[in-house]
């Protein structure tokens, strides 16, 4: 499930632009990487020690446990007040908690026998680094995106809360290098400028829904874009409901200093029962390829139409076992896990009634082939019923049943894991039909008569 959340992120993201491609550079980088990109100095997460048992803890953390409310933007001496005023103790053993200091987040290593490096904190600094090289390999046009999908690892104070914060986990990042000059400028703006956005600015507590033409007097066109394709890539394609879904706007105070626009993305969890971060979309302006320069002593000035000049950033960044913990949370239903049909784990079941009178083989048979195209599982263990309940809570959309009218004109049912509702098809037809459903050219209702099965059983209809 999580490499199809990662191929579907691929293909969509990719597809956005002409000039936008995918690249694996290193996740053990130089020290003078992390000195140019700022993280050496400024990538540090506020911890507090508890002065009995010694644990630690994320200080902010604490206090948005205690407050429900955003507390990142705090310093150490505001968060030791509120952990005061709050009279919040240690979670583990009760204990009076310390004063709040600051830890750097990178994992430290040695690269051959003197040399300093560290274990990539995100994987954007890839994408700087190569820049001049991918620049001149993609014959010199903007906009440039380059994406990564891959692992970043970062020295969690408190790893906790599922996938949803880890030690090591997996980012999807395109960054997208332009011309400052033409922020205001996009040719597919069309597309998108009565499209709704979701936006929760940070000077209001409201979600408003704003076509995207009238958030122009606020942002430039070209960030509005991007928004726009970041929520339609949720709602359209991962089918989110619209509302568990916001970007929330960070102030001043939350971003990082060199984000001229930031807005979070969020979903809304129950086991939260908060909205939580698993992307974001950042106007990173010229920072980060000018402070390259700087420590490299590489000239990144470009020259398009006889202007030089450094380009500027858009970040599309997502956490992809964030995604992963949300679609799973957000798509369980009654027993039934409902996961858009591209990152359902399997696509198709194969349950032979009965293991007799050649409905056994006649499966099997029926697996072998299905399996060159699709993810597909065997299941002849225990009742039909019961099988379709196990199908689905793992979110197998489509159960293939093989009974005796099978072996009588070689048809087979189908039943879909969203209604129960079953079908009769033939099997030379099912591998187009299931290709059409997942794509979501057709639906269920489309691909023949409603069949009658039996009477519900244990709660189930089989």
């Amino acid at each position: 499930m999580k490499r199809k959340i990662e191929n579907f992120w691929r293909k969509y993201f990719l597809s956005l632009d002409e000039n936008f491609y995918e690249i694996e550079p290193s996740e053990i980088m130089p020290e003078k990487v992390f000195i140019a990109s700022g993280h050496i100095k400024n990538f540090v997460d506020t911890i507090v020690i508890c002065k009995k048992c010694k644990a630690d803890f994320r200080a902010d953390h604490l206090v948005e446990e205690k407050t429900k409310e955003s507390a990142e933007h705090l310093t150490d001496k505001q968060l030791t007040k509120k952990i005061r005023e709050l009279k919040i103790r240690c979670p583990k053993c009760g204990g009076e908690l310390g004063g709040v200091n600051y830890l750097n987040l990178m994992f430290p290593l040695k690269i051959g026998s003197n040399d300093k490096g560290y274990l990539r904190p995100e994987t954007a600094q890839g994408c700087y680094v190569a820049f001049k090289r991918m620049f001149g390999a993609t014959r010199e046009k903007l906009p440039l995106g380059l994406a990564i999908i891959g692992k970043a690892f970062r020295n969690e104070i408190s790893p906790r809360q599922g996938t949803y914060r880890m030690r090591e986990f997996t980012q999807a990042e395109l960054q997208i290098f332009f011309d400052p000059d033409k922020i205001n400028e996009c040719e597919s703006f069309e597309e998108v400028e009565n499209y709704k956005l979701k936006v929760k600015f940070s000077d209001q507590k409201r979600v408003d829904e704003i076509p995207c033409k009238k958030l122009l007097y606020k942002l430039p066109k070209f960030y509005v874009y991007y928004l726009a394709k970041v929520q339609q890539f949720y709602l359209d394609l991962l089918k989110i409901k619209p509302e568990n879904f916001r970007f929330r706007e960070l102030s001043k105070d939350e971003r990082a200093f060199y984000n001229k626009y930031h807005f979070d993305v969020e979903l809304f969890t129950p086991r939260f029962d908060n909205f939580k971060e698993i992307g974001g979309v950042h106007y990173r302006t010229d920072y980060d390829l000018k402070r390259h320069e700087k420590i490299s002593g590489e000239n990144l000035h470009i020259t398009i139409d006889n202007k030089k000049f450094i380009p500027h950033v858009l970040e599309l960044s997502f956490g992809i076992d964030r995604n992963f913990y949300s679609l799973l949370e957000l798509s369980f239903s009654n027993k039934i896990l409902k996961l858009n049909p591209k990152v359902a784990p399997f696509t198709i079941g194969i349950f032979p009634l009965v293991n007799r009178d050649n409905l056994y083989e006649k499966g099997d048979e029926l697996y072998k082939e299905l399996k060159k195209e699709f993810d597909c599982f065997f299941d002849s263990s225990g009742s039909i019923g019961r099988r379709y309940a196990r199908a689905d809570e793992i979110g197998t959309l489509y159960c293939i049943t093989i009974d005796y009218k099978t072996l009588e004109d070689n048809t087979v049912t189908i039943r879909d894991r969203d209604s129960t509702k079953q079908v009769r098809i033939k099997i030379s037809e099912l591998g187009d039909i299931v290709e059409k459903l997942v794509d979501m050219e057709i639906t269920f209702e489309d691909i023949g008569k409603i069949v009658k099965t039996r009477k519900k059983k244990e709660g189930y209809r089989i």
